[in-house]
């Protein structure tokens, strides 16, 4: 019987750590009042909460709050120096390592091209130890010492840790046994677009938001559903990208037709661009680079602008079937397709999500792009071990 007492002791001492430290984390600065009044803990419990989060080095004074009439309050706040992770972003056309500090403002990245199509996945994991080097290299720092690695895969990972992700080619792939013996912190694997949502909910166009679509356009097409409260966030993921826009349009590599990838993932950008008429043929080879080129070619009439628009208007029935379906306050486009053609579509989308959603609907909702930048889905992957954390008290 007591250790069952002592069990459940424990477990309230660390809902109380993790209330406490949550709110520090997710909505900023706050006094020892604030925190009991958004905790819903008593003074006492907050007082000895917060001491011990102070002694662990996790938080910190950040001066004092002027209060009405009172004695100014003294306000706290995270210790961004507390700790360093990884996110790891296994793109379709690159693997990206970021190390971040544990409030996930950005120290180090670096870039690996790979060969796209179905890269081996033996290969990708060297990557991934050559980018944890190389980055905790950079800022002389041990790489056991990580809070952890969190790593965003382009499909779904299994509990046994075996990954499917179609993009890559991958069915079962054991991606984590993999990364494992080669990495000394402790490692989540997830999808992408979960954590990438998870991340604009907490640092980017989705803060505020009850319920955000956060929209991952690359090669692939992803999206994650994410809710906001005060306690925290949740991001779920949804296989959007094959949804069918199209009755018997375009193959899909799902071996499907007709589905939302098939018209607005990279690869089926550039091929609707390729067979227009008028349209030069591309000095550049890579993905991301005729991407690139496209952009800037959309500044005038011709073959690229027209394939923006007809881009658009596909993305803008796809959001519109999420806006009538799940009814979000945002809509929230991100990845790096997103950041590069984003600004030249953005309007076209948000023209075509009107009119293909109930009128309601759409003024309820907002449409923006991301805020992340390019290292976007890495910094998305570096929310797991914040996570676990901020969990785990």
């Amino acid at each position: 019987m007591k250790r069952d007492v002592g069990r459940t002791t424990r477990d309230l001492r660390r809902h109380n750590r993790t209330s406490v430290l949550s709110k520090l984390y997710l909505h900023g600065p706050a006094s020892r009042f604030d925190l009991m009044h958004a905790t819903g803990l008593s003074s006492a419990t907050v007082s000895n909460v917060v001491t011990a989060l102070v002694a662990d080095g996790l938080v910190a004074e950040a001066g004092l709050l002027d209060s009405d009439g009172g004695r100014p309050r003294t306000l706290l706040e995270v210790r961004p120096g507390y700790a360093r992770v990884v996110g790891v972003d296994i793109g379709e056309t690159h693997v990206q390592v970021g190390l971040f500090d544990w409030t996930l403002d950005t120290i180090a990245t670096a870039t690996y091209p790979m060969d796209e199509g179905h890269p081996d996945p033996a290969v990708l994991a060297g990557l991934v130890t050559t980018g944890i080097e190389e980055v905790t290299g950079r800022a002389g720092l041990d790489p056991a010492k990580l809070l952890g690695v969190g790593v965003g895969v382009p499909g779904t990972v299994l509990p046994d840790g075996l990954v499917h992700a179609p993009t890559l080619g991958w069915s079962g792939v054991p991606f984590e046994a993999l990364l494992r013996p080669r990495i000394a912190a402790p490692l989540h694997l997830d999808n992408c677009a979960r954590t990438l949502g998870q991340a604009e909910m907490w640092r980017g166009a989705g803060r505020g938001a009850e319920r955000a679509i956060v929209a991952l356009l690359a090669v692939g097409v992803g999206a994650a559903v994410a809710t906001g409260s005060p306690s925290g966030v949740t991001s779920t993921t949804s296989e959007w990208g094959h949804t069918v826009v199209q009755a018997g349009g375009a193959p899909c590599r799902c071996g499907s037709h007709g589905c939302l990838e098939a018209y607005v993932g990279a690869e089926a950008i550039l091929r609707h661009y390729e067979h227009t008429a008028g349209a030069p043929k591309s000095a550049v080879t890579g993905t991301e680079e005729r991407i690139a080129a496209l952009v800037a070619g959309a500044a005038r009439p011709g073959a690229a602008a027209d394939t923006v628009r007809w881009a658009a208007e596909y993305l803008g029935i796809g959001i519109a079937n999420l806006v009538n379906l799940l009814s979000p306050d945002r809509v929230i486009l991100s990845g790096w397709l997103s950041m590069s053609l984003g600004p030249a579509m953005l309007p076209a989308v948000h023209d075509a999500m009107r009119r293909h959603s109930l009128d309601y609907m759409a003024a309820a909702t907002r449409l923006e792009l991301g805020r992340l930048g390019q290292e976007a889905v890495a910094l998305g992957a570096a929310t797991l071990p914040v996570h676990e954390l901020l969990t785990a008290g």
